[in-house]
């Protein structure tokens, strides 16, 4: 067990100074995969498989500061995910969470971090709440486990994505297993989806894309264009949203594509009751 200040975690997870003197937590695997984990806003910033590569994007413009969400990697979304009476995607992903479990299972290291309800949450939705997330590392895989508990005494209400950024190079990017679906295209105006059906086998990014996907398949596969096949499934994940903001972000765009796991229908909590819902990533 390695000690870091008064705390002892498990083998292959330690906590250091990342960017701008915010405390992370570096999971490292035997197999050679590691990665990087922020207690701000409980986001993946860092995913490398064992050949070094990182598989995950962080935009040029994010910020460490602890003021701000970072703007990239695997940000949560919750308990809002689009547009709403809180600040867009909520505030999860701009709180600091805390350890509460670490633990190696042959080898591979994972965690668990945990949110609770305080003032400031309070300041814009007025329940109590526990937001539990566990992060495990994997030779050739990222898996994660979020629950969501009501901890009061009257129901609530949310949504919630992971609103997951991959290293790609556009123009080769394509992503298999969303034919059929439902789709919610943002694309002219967001506060007015035109509603659809998604007929293509294999869907591309050509141009600004901003699509949610409802009843999507429990599996999906992108190809990042880079050389790259990464499979993201997931359990209790009921849609999926894509989005690349072209031109709008000229100093990145062509550099990462956002594949995220979502829940987009309003769900309800009664006092006591989880959801729970997974999510891994793996490149094949």
């Amino acid at each position: 067990m390695a000690s870091v200040g008064q705390k002892v975690y498990a083998p292959g997870v330690a906590v250091s100074e990342g960017n701008g003197g915010l405390p992370k937590i570096d999971l490292k695997s035997p197999h050679g995969s590691e990665a990087e984990i922020y207690l701000f806003g409980a986001c993946v910033t860092s995913w490398k498989v064992p050949s070094g590569k990182d598989l995950l994007f962080v935009r040029p413009d994010a910020v460490f500061n602890g003021q701000k969400p970072i703007s990239g990697g695997i940000p949560h979304c919750f308990p809002q995910f689009g547009p709403g009476t809180m600040q867009q995607h909520g505030f999860a992903r701009n709180m600091n969470w805390s350890i509460t479990d670490s633990e190696a299972n042959e080898g591979d290291p994972a965690v668990t971090l945990e949110l609770k309800d305080d003032s400031y949450s309070r300041s814009m939705w007025d329940f109590s709440f526990q937001a539990l997330y566990k992060v495990a590392l994997h030779s050739t895989s990222l898996s994660t486990t979020l629950k969501i508990t009501n901890t009061d005494d009257k129901p609530f209400s949310f949504n919630s994505a992971l609103h997951s950024y991959f290293s790609a190079s556009i123009s080769g990017v394509s992503v298999k297993g969303l034919k059929g679906c439902k789709t919610l295209n943002k694309d002219p105006d967001p506060k007015n989806p035109l509603e659809g059906k998604e007929e293509r086998e294999e869907v591309t990014f050509p141009g600004f894309v901003d699509c949610i996907y409802l009843g999507a398949p429990s599996e999906l596969t992108l190809d990042n264009g880079l050389g790259d096949k990464i499979v993201i499934s997931n359990a209790n994940w009921s849609d999926a949203v894509l989005w690349n903001p072209h031109l709008q972000m000229e100093a990145c765009y062509k550099d990462f594509v956002c594949v995220e796991n979502a829940k987009i229908e309003t769900l309800q909590l009664g006092p006591n009751q989880s959801w729970v819902a997974e999510q891994k990533i793996e490149l094949i």
